[in-house]
């Protein structure tokens, strides 16, 4: 390959990640791409696919794996979490109630930042939280833009189906109520980098009792609104 470091192991793995990243690959075209032995080929492709890095749509051809997309994340989101902080207050004060903002890894989200209610009843979802994907209006937001394939093994055992992510695209965020937990509603909306890829959620969350049934008539604008702002902090 052109360019190589000098260390073979390394110049391989390189090539058929960039490989796969181009296209889904089966093993015999992940070999012709990369000009390396179909035994070394198919050696380090199961290897990465151990370690996530890649893994096989449908067809069972290789592709980049959400090991790789979380690694991306996780640099972008300390660039993020620097600058969410301002935006997360602004909407607490806003709209009265718990903010967060929640990052994808793999089938959880992590709560990478939090602005609380100060007193009163609210939704405490403290910085450094694991929850599901499986339910909640931020779930929604970190699925509705992947790949079908990507998804598909969590939407099966979701409190929502793909339906409700078509949704959540066509309208550009999410609500939820008592899926995650019983009295509890949120609506997020995605925050995006420079690229326009969902890089997070950011959510605002409390009891039923002030949300309503319908939460996004309440905050859909304001959650859209701290989106953007943050969005356009992720620029440059």
């Amino acid at each position: 390959m052109e360019h190589g470091s000098g260390v073979q192991l390394v110049d391989k793995v390189v090539a058929i990640l960039a490989a796969a990243a181009a296209e889904p690959r089966a093993l015999a075209d992940l070999t012709e791409a990369t000009g390396i032995p179909r035994p070394t080929v198919h050696r380090l492709a199961v290897a990465l696919e151990i370690h996530g890095l890649l893994s096989r749509d449908s067809g069972g051809r290789f592709r980049i794996g959400q090991g790789v997309v979380d690694l991306a994340h996780g640099v972008a989101a300390d660039a993020l979490t620097e600058r969410a902080h301002a935006v997360l207050r602004g909407l607490r004060d806003s709209t009265g109630e718990s903010c967060q903002i929640y990052r994808r890894q793999g089938d959880h989200r992590v709560c990478i930042a939090s602005a609380e209610r100060p007193s009163g009843l609210r939704d405490t979802v403290p910085t450094g939280a694991v929850l599901p994907m499986s339910a909640g209006s931020a779930a929604q937001v970190l699925l509705a833009w992947e790949p079908a394939d990507l998804v598909d093994d969590i939407v099966a055992a979701a409190t929502f189906d793909r339906s409700v992510l078509e949704s959540v695209r066509r309208q550009g965020w999410a609500a939820s109520v008592a899926e995650r937990e019983a009295g509890v509603a949120s609506v997020s909306a995605p925050v995006r980098g420079s690229d326009g890829a969902v890089l997070a959620a950011i959510s605002v969350s409390g009891p039923l009792e002030r949300l309503g049934r319908e939460p996004g008539l309440v905050h859909s604008a304001a959650v859209l609104a701290a989106a953007a702002e943050l969005s356009a902090r992720q620029v440059g």
